[in-house]
């Protein structure tokens, strides 16, 4: 196994796999409100190309995978890719991220294919607001029940992501950071990125958010064991848990992105916030070998990026946050 870094001297291990375009829920900054034209059956990787790139990826230096969607767990048989993923060599480290709707129905299972961690996305403790920035879900109480079948299950450490949005959710960050004393919850205050609608009246910064926390008391900086990713984490007196920020806007961290995505569709995207992809699926299906997509990846991990353009209103183009994966 060889390293593989960037021309930017940047190392890359982490590949975040799309595994669908669909989600149960339309949460209003990651889909348009008059929703997507969802792909076709045929249009989305098989567990079996899946398999495939992440064992080219794998030989490249990737050992680290993560599984999005859409909403993953809405994809039929997904603990038999997490058992197919896990026995590829090198891959040391398998997660997932979801809303959490269906977790407790599946994390026993997911645990017992290889999934090591998840993620849960979820921005609200307040059953009314879940379902406006959802816009549809009324089922709170269901992906609470699932952090607590994750957390009893060994999926640990559960972090909840929670985009902070001003206006909507930004009178919550108590809540969610006294849960990291009262529960021991790991949470992850998200800057808002201006994506769908170029929503910038919402923005609420990570220093406005360390702001609205002292009076809970002083954040002492924390390095977590796994999964350290781009948050800069802390703990509150007497926690248990650890409260991180993640700062695409205010204080980038593009110097230090280890990632690629492969799209459901089987693009692969050097960077979350450029248009640029290399096809994987026309030659998977054209029967490329290994060695080929080997150097089709090399290609893709070569053209990434320095940094996003979103300070100078350089956005996306051509695909939702729910076909990328966030």
């Amino acid at each position: 196994m060889t390293g593989l870094s960037d021309s930017f001297h940047r190392p890359i291990n982490y590949l975040r796999i799309s595994v669908t375009d669909r989600c149960n829920l339309r949460c209003v900054y990651c889909m348009p409100a008059e929703g997507i034209s969802l792909m076709s059956h045929n249009d989305i990787l098989t567990y079996e190309e899946i398999y495939t790139v992440a064992r080219a990826a794998a030989e490249l230096g990737i050992n680290k995978l993560r599984l999005t969607g859409g909403e993953p767990l809405i994809r039929l048989g997904l603990p038999k890719l997490i058992q197919m993923l896990a026995q590829i060599e090198g891959i040391d480290d398998i997660s997932l991220t979801t809303n959490g709707v269906l977790l407790g129905r599946y994390a026993s299972e997911l645990k017992s294919a290889g999934l090591r961690r998840v993620n849960v996305s979820l921005d609200t403790l307040k059953p009314d607001r879940f379902k406006l920035i959802t816009r549809l879900g009324d089922n709170l109480g269901e992906v609470l029940e699932g952090i607590e079948v994750a957390k009893a299950v060994g999926l640990e450490p559960v972090k909840l992501n929670m985009v902070v949005m001003a206006g909507i959710n930004d009178d919550e960050l108590l809540d969610f950071a006294a849960k990291t004393i009262t529960e021991g919850w790991h949470v992850r205050f998200i800057e808002l990125m201006p994506i769908v609608g170029k929503d910038t009246a919402h923005f609420f910064s990570a220093s406005e958010m360390r702001q609205r926390l002292e009076p809970m008391g002083e954040l002492t900086p924390y390095l977590p064991s796994v999964g350290n990713g781009p948050a800069k984490y802390f703990r509150l007196p007497q926690a248990k848990g650890a409260i991180g920020f993640i700062t695409p806007i205010s204080e980038h961290f593009c110097f230090q992105c280890n990632r690629m995505r492969l799209t459901a569709d089987g693009r692969l995207r050097p960077c979350l916030l450029s248009d640029y992809e290399v096809d994987l699926k026309k030659p998977l299906r054209s029967g490329i070998s290994l060695a080929g997509l080997k150097e089709l990846f090399k290609q893709a991990v070569a053209n990434k990026p320095q940094h996003h353009n979103l300070a100078e209103g350089s956005v996306p183009k051509d695909r939702p946050f729910s076909q990328v994966g966030g």
